[in-house]
């Protein structure tokens, strides 16, 4: 049997995975796990935080438990874009603390073949 049109398998597809609870239920922690795993992985990552957040470290996400990764601050969700470049794979903390176009740009770069790992607490407005 023949197929009239090529299958296209070079476009990656991408996806976004939520880690979120309260305070203190190992979100950060979880959110580490898996860009850790992903980085054994040889996949490219890139993690990033709201700038406000300085509770540990300015350069680091770093779970209660101590364990750490390097992150980039940005004052935006709109900067992530800019940043997130050659990635497979972005996580992003403390997403409680980003504007409203956080959502927007998690679709992005998940419609541009990237895995969005977003780790923030459980809220409703």
């Amino acid at each position: 049997m023949f197929l009239e049109t090529p299958i296209q398998t070079s476009k990656r597809k991408g996806w976004i995975e939520v880690v979120c609870g309260s305070m203190f239920s190992g979100k950060t922690e979880e959110l580490i796990r898996r860009m850790k795993r992903a980085k054994f992985a040889k996949q490219h990552v890139e993690i990033f935080k709201p700038e406000i957040d300085k509770r540990y470290d300015d350069e680091k996400v770093v779970s209660h438990d101590a364990n750490e990764i390097h992150s980039t601050p940005v004052p935006s969700s709109s900067n992530i874009i800019i940043l997130a470049n050659n990635v497979d794979v972005v996580g992003i903390d403390e997403a409680q603390f980003f504007d409203d176009g956080l959502v927007a740009v998690c679709n992005q770069l998940a419609n541009s073949g990237i895995r969005v790992i977003v780790a923030g607490l459980d809220m409703d407005f």
